[in-house]
């Protein structure tokens, strides 16, 4: 795997001494030497940056909270003259990882360097290793184990820290508001407030002294003053559901938000600056809307600098078992009834059926049938009627009825055990089992721990 290493320091001379001693193939070397040069050639993948203290126009601490606002997690070693070791102590408290006076040592730069990547990659391998064990991040109701949900999965852990908007987009009860929430919850904005609001619920004329606070006689009834989200929030996250039914005037405040950092309460003529983190979604096609005229064409640019697109359920039909289970035991438990499971074919009309409505139509699919059930499983009875109106597919070389049965078992089983990391006993318990039947099911249907 190769280091990459970002120089930043407007030296000839120590531009030469970094391609002399990181001339290896497996290290990788970018140079800036100013400060819009940093922030053009930073990327959150960069190993380590060496950042000189005197920047010209600036200074290397400024260029490292620049830097630090799109990448938390940034490793800077900074290069000082014996003179301003102290300006040196001062970014190592700001959260730069060490610093070397001038002229440096090149073995020494280099054992560094590489203990700080070793470091790095060691915390990622920790991280990785909890995943497996089960102590991943918080996406407690984020439910399913295909590819497609994976990745969406994988996107939200690698942007969570940052500080960039996030759009995001699918149809609706594809779960657009639980994303936003997970997102919330693993951020370093996590204990900072979390504000998630419907834009199609609140009235325009509502809306942005809702958002933007007002002062004392800003109009008829503002007898006092009053914050707004956005101040209330500063330091946090705001979440706008449906955000393409804003209007224009709106639209162009949010925007100044998110570039100037700073709001104006109704009736002042003063400005706030606020630290907040703008997420939003839509269930339409922004692109589209900006085409029309409706949204704004540079807030989409802003909103989507990370686009999070979740699939509709019948493009992951193979996590429609893992949220059958998750749906009955938290409704099964909500309604003090004792339900162990499904019958045979009640998973294959679930399967069979496209959801039109998503996730959320399935979970309300599953309550239906947890309130209208009188025994211990899960009956087709109990599904909706536009669900079993559809006809199961006839056979077409797959297996009889009782062998589409048993794949249906397997797949099942297996997806349980995949998500409880192999754990026969939790996956009994989330499947509704006892252990011992289903280590009975596994050895019928010859399926491998």
């Amino acid at each position: 795997m190769k280091t990459t290493i970002h120089l930043v320091d407007d030296e000839q001379i120590i531009h030469d001494i970094f391609r002399r001693i990181f001339r290896e193939p497996e290290f990788e070397l970018i140079i800036s030497e100013n400060k819009s040069q940093a922030k053009a050639n930073h990327f959150p993948d960069i190993d380590v940056v060496i950042m000189d203290l005197m920047i010209p126009g600036t200074s290397g601490i400024e260029v490292f909270r620049e830097l630090k606002k799109d990448d938390p997690e940034i490793q800077v070693i900074f290069l000082t003259a014996f003179g301003t070791i102290e300006t040196a102590i001062e970014a190592i408290k700001m959260g730069a990882v060490d610093f070397l006076t001038k002229p440096f040592n090149n073995t020494e730069l280099r054992h560094r360097i590489e203990r700080i990547v070793r470091e790095k990659r060691l915390g990622k391998e920790n991280i990785q290793l909890r995943r497996a064990l089960g102590e991943r991040f918080s996406f407690d109701n984020i439910i399913g184990n295909s590819g497609a949900l994976k990745n969406v999965l994988s996107l939200i852990e690698n942007v969570a820290d940052s500080n960039s908007t996030i759009l995001i987009t699918g149809e609706s009860g594809t779960g657009k508001e639980l994303v936003a929430k997970a997102i919330y919850q693993n951020s370093n904005r996590r204990n900072a407030p979390y504000f998630a609001f419907n834009s199609s619920n609140i009235p325009q004329t509502l809306f942005e002294s809702l958002l933007f606070g007002y002062k004392k006689g800003a109009y008829t009834g503002a007898d006092t003053d009053k914050k707004g989200i956005f101040e209330e929030a500063d330091g946090g996250i705001v979440f706008f559901d449906e955000i393409a039914n804003l209007n224009h005037e709106t639209q162009a405040k949010i925007l100044r938000v998110i570039q100037e950092k700073e709001i104006q309460p109704l009736g002042s003529n003063r400005t706030l600056k606020v630290d907040v983190r703008i997420m939003a979604a839509t269930n339409v096609d922004l692109r589209q809307k900006v085409a029309e005229g409706v949204f704004r064409e540079d807030l989409f640019y802003r909103l989507n600098i990370i686009n999070l697109h979740l699939p509709p359920l019948r493009e992951r039909k193979e996590d429609i078992p893992l949220l059958c289970t998750h749906f009955l035991r938290k409704y099964a438990a909500e309604n003090h009834k004792a339900i162990g499971g499904f019958a045979p074919d009640y998973i294959d009309r679930l399967l069979n059926y496209d959801w039109p409505g998503n996730v959320r139509e399935l979970e309300n699919a599953v309550l239906r049938s947890v309130l209208l059930c009188s025994g211990d499983t899960l009956t087709v009875a109990g599904l909706p009627p536009e669900v079993t109106a559809q006809r199961l597919p006839a056979h077409s070389g797959g297996g009889n009825f009782h062998e589409q049965v048993e794949h249906f078992k397997r797949q099942l089983i297996r997806t349980a055990l995949e998500q409880c990391s192999g754990v026969q006993s939790r996956a009994a318990e989330s499947l509704g089992l006892k252990a011992s039947t289903l280590s009975e099911l596994m050895k019928r249907l010859e399926i491998r721990k």
